[in-house]
């Protein structure tokens, strides 16, 4: 059986790498899969909190199907945000986009 901490070592270092990247990165296509990596790291925590603390409980399975939904929902509306801009910009370079300023 594998212990909680290898789990929490995993998903800090994914959720790290997460981080990294929409920090780094100036393509929002690359910024949303980060984003979509930071939500991976949170499932897998509450995944195996889950297991270790109440397994006969189903609430850390609910919690990750929430999450799932939630990410495919920021997935789904991230990339058509990001469609509508390089219709009108021809670009996905974040720094490109002001569409906001006067």
């Amino acid at each position: 059986m594998v212990p909680l901490w290898m789990y929490l070592i995993v998903a800090a270092g994914m959720f790290s790498i997460g981080v990294y990247g929409v920090l780094s990165r100036r393509n929002a296509v690359a910024i949303l899969m980060s984003v979509e990596l930071m939500l991976n790291a949170i499932i897998i925590n509450l995944v195996a909190f889950w297991r270790y603390v109440t397994p006969t409980n189903m609430s850390g399975q609910a919690f990750a199907a929430f999450v799932f939904v939630v990410a495919a929902a920021e997935a789904a509306i991230g990339l058509a945000i990001v469609l509508a801009i390089y219709r009108n910009r021809r670009s996905t370079v974040v720094e490109d986009v002001n569409l906001l300023k006067g």
